[in-house]
């Protein structure tokens, strides 16, 4: 588990991070999203041991991450600028990651050369696309055998193919060998059907923090017909985050259980009721509410 308490970590005056607090669970894959300028890639640089924070503590089991060799060597990070040595190459690289991972798995570079077949082992990498370049990212870093993986605009540059391949290699490591996977992304869209659970960066800090079960489990969206043209009052009680309709058609976005919000609407005689599923976007929408403008725009 990696934990994150009160995080401060200032720039020329400028808070990146303002008291940040947030909790990866153990095997989880973790969602972070947020706009520019929230902190995403400022607090995965202090979760790599890369930046050490002004006051606060960052945490992983327990022990603390700067400056600490043998809990670094469980950590492998994607950027999302990938740099390595001037002329190496793939092959290079993996010799310099054998050396510094004490659980690099050989057998597994070789296997994975099978999952990423387009990327010339031999070739520098700096020659190579960006979307080549991402490839021998995570080939590499997948065969650190990780406990903790950290990705910041991790499939940027990858083709749809290749993404699908990526977030399945990932997933399969997660339940084998439960690696933990912090994925840090501009888009909702894309973390959906991957993460477990999600946390929303605002200005430094983490604005909402939730599994998917909860986010998804604590808001309905129903579309409702009534036999009037207007429709009648609503129960009292109910916590209605959001309304519109499309003639007769009425939607509501509830906060609440399902079947409890139904029963609620069913007492009203609806000639048609029908729940629908949130997407994440729609739920980070509707839970964040007005706090932040460009919270909103990062899932509109």
């Amino acid at each position: 588990m990696i934990e994150v308490k009160n995080v401060v970590k200032s720039f020329d005056g400028f808070r990146a991070l303002d008291g940040l607090t947030m909790t990866v669970p153990k095997g989880a894959i973790y969602g972070l999203v947020g706009p520019n300028g929230a902190g995403k890639s400022t607090i995965l640089r202090h979760l790599c041991g890369a930046y050490r924070q002004d006051s606060g503590e960052i945490t992983l089991e327990g022990a603390p991450i700067y400056e600490n060799p043998a809990v670094k060597r469980r950590i492998a990070a994607i950027p999302d600028e990938v740099y390595y040595f001037g002329s190496s190459s793939t092959q290079d690289m993996m010799r310099f990651y054998k050396g510094l991972y004490p659980a690099f798995d050989g057998e597994r570079y070789s296997k994975l050369r099978e999952a990423f077949p387009e990327v010339d082992e031999k070739r520098p990498i700096r020659r190579l696309s960006k979307g080549m370049q991402k490839q021998s990212a995570f080939w590499l870093a997948l065969s650190c055998r990780p406990d903790y993986l950290l990705l910041d605009e991790p499939v940027d540059g990858l083709d749809p193919v290749m993404r699908r391949q990526v977030w399945s290699i990932l997933m399969g490591d997660v339940t084998e060998y439960g690696t933990t996977v912090l994925v840090s992304s501009h888009n909702l869209r894309e973390l959906e059907d991957v993460c477990d659970h999600v946390g929303i960066l605002s200005h430094g800090r983490v604005a909402l923090e939730r599994s998917l079960s909860e986010l998804q489990g604590g808001i309905v969206k129903l579309q409702i017909a009534f036999n009037s043209s207007q429709p009648p009052a609503l129960p009292e009680g109910l916590k209605v985050l959001h309304t519109s309709n499309l003639g007769r058609i009425y939607t509501y976005i509830v906060r609440g259980g399902a079947e409890e919000v139904k029963v609620r609407f069913a007492a009203l005689e609806p000639l048609f009721m029908e729940a629908l599923p949130l997407t994440l976007e729609e739920i980070f929408i509707y839970e964040m509410g007005g706090e932040d403008y460009a919270v909103r725009d990062i899932v509109l």
